[in-house]
């Protein structure tokens, strides 16, 4: 059977920029004149506009002094704008900013691979002397030294979806950073599990990885292996990054399947790296291919109704968001705050979605 078309839902600037800042290559550009245009309404074009560096970072930056009748400020730092979960997280902290008396001020790198543009507005927000930072690390290890410096000069430091390293933190003297996310082990445990209790036969299966040193990658893809293990008719036989990126994810399912031509299933550890693969199953005509994802996307959900898509993941960006910046306010104001909180992961299936 031929798989029906696949809809994608696609901003055009949302996905335009590549990993360098550009524009995205002839791959990306074949792969956007297939998607199916919904505006999300939220996406704010001066985030993804290019970020000023800084020359020069003191080495021992010093606690500002604020007046304490101004609005404080806080700052989400996110890793994107081309993925819609941070646009889903941006609408939460937007929530939160009307609720409490605050300036939010909202940042994003060109791309979720993009760390060192990352580092660099952490650096500018410190010379801009905010009052808070939500973080969003697009890497677990590489940015703790900056967020430290953004401690040490008095800037409460909250973080949110994927964890910073705890032994690199401690080890640098970053300290008391509440931690909001879901459990990334669990959920994809049971967005894995959920095809392999499909499975009955003797099956080859593969696992797409996110970026190979964010915490919450490495979390997913060992979660999907406990639940594949589990199970004695599953065989993984392929694991590969694709660095969170639906073009990515095509030319590595390329790859995957031609040296793998029998596998019959596949978690991704997100749901644009799903997509991604899904356009490359449906163009070679992959019907059977069961497909689980992570994020609960929209896109996601679409390929969800059409059957397209087994399973994903609903971690809740939008609540992460506003829990961040309700948790900045209340550090703010020297309230003790649980070093880590949890956010439901809830399966979506076509039985649960609405």
């Amino acid at each position: 059977m031929t798989l029906p078309p696949l809809r994608i839902l696609f901003d055009p600037d949302r996905f335009r920029q590549g990993a360098d800042g550009g524009r995205l290559g002839m791959r990306s550009l074949l792969l956007a004149a297939v998607l199916v245009i919904v505006g999300t309404g939220s996406c704010r074009s001066d985030s993804l506009s290019s970020l000023p560096l800084v020359e020069e970072t003191p080495s021992t930056p010093t606690a500002v002094k604020r007046d304490p009748v101004e609005a404080p400020t806080v700052a989400l730092v996110m890793k994107t704008l081309t993925n819609p979960f941070f646009i889903e997280m941006e609408k939460g902290a937007r929530q939160a900013e009307q609720e409490l008396d605050i300036n939010l001020m909202v940042k994003t790198a060109a791309q979720e691979t993009s760390i060192e543009q990352q580092i660099s507005i952490i650096q500018q927000l410190i010379q801009d002397q905010v009052d808070a930072i939500v973080i969003a690390p697009g890497d677990s290890t590489e940015l703790i030294p900056v967020l430290k410096e953004a401690q040490d000069a008095g800037i409460t430091i909250i973080n949110i979806d994927n964890r910073l390293d705890p032994s690199r933190s401690t080890e640098l003297g970053l300290r008391d950073v509440p931690f909001i996310s879901v459990d990334n082990s669990r959920g994809a445990y049971l967005s894995a599990k959920y095809i392999s209790d499909r499975i009955k036969t003797p099956t080859q299966v593969a696992i797409l990885e996110g970026i190979q040193t964010a915490q919450n990658a490495i979390d997913r893809e060992q979660g999907a292996r406990q639940a594949f293990q589990e199970n004695a008719n599953v065989t993984i036989v392929a694991e590969a990054s694709a660095n969170w990126k639906i073009d990515e994810a095509y030319e590595v399912a390329q790859q995957i399947w031609q040296k793998h031509p029998d596998i019959g299933a596949i978690f991704c550890a997100n749901d644009m790296m799903a997509l991604g693969v899904l356009q490359y199953l449906s163009e070679t005509q992959r019907s059977q291919v069961l497909v689980a994802g992570f994020d609960a996307l929209d896109e996601a959900k679409a390929a969800i109704r059409t059957g397209q898509l087994a399973v994903t993941i609903d971690q809740q960006a939008s609540e992460q968001g506003y829990l961040g910046v309700h948790y900045a306010v209340q550090a703010m104001a020297g309230k003790q705050l649980p070093m880590e909180t949890v956010v439901d992961a809830r399966v979506v299936t076509q039985e649960t979605l609405p």
